[in-house]
């Protein structure tokens, strides 16, 4: 299997299961958090953005201001892909998106709807992405 064919199991995969761990690159202390990853159907194929629906008074939004480099990993449900994923994570109030995204899953989090005073949307655009299936590793 081609380093391509790894990645684009890796995407399919992701859009089933979505559960991620996310978290800021270099960041002393810092750790990962589950976070449920959100895909428009354009870039399904095309490696991201990954978009994320959180709240802004966590750890993860107030350390992440402008911008900042990251990484989540990912485990298929049925543990036969693996993948990190490296990139930039980035606050968006794009209400297209948000719209767009928005789904009885994320509804459950928010009482406000698409307008809570809480909700952040973030924007993961990866760079690199590693995954493992077996014994074989793609670094594309």
């Amino acid at each position: 299997m081609s380093e391509g064919d790894l990645e684009k199991d890796f995407w399919k995969a992701l859009k089933q299961d979505r559960t991620v761990m996310l978290g800021l690159a270099g960041i002393e202390d810092g750790h990962s958090q589950p976070m449920s990853a959100q895909l428009l159907e354009e870039h399904e194929q095309r490696g991201g953005p990954i978009w994320f629906f959180t709240v802004k008074d966590i750890d993860l939004v107030q350390a992440l201001g402008t911008g900042h480099r990251a990484k989540l990993h990912f485990s298929s449900k049925g543990h036969e892909l693996f993948a990190t994923v490296h990139g930039e994570l980035l606050p968006s109030s794009d209400r297209v998106t948000i719209d767009r995204l928005w789904n009885p899953s994320v509804a459950e989090w928010f009482e406000g709807g698409p307008d809570d005073v809480n909700l952040q949307l973030l924007r993961f655009n990866p760079n690199r992405v590693q995954v493992w299936l077996g014994s074989k590793l793609s670094a594309a």
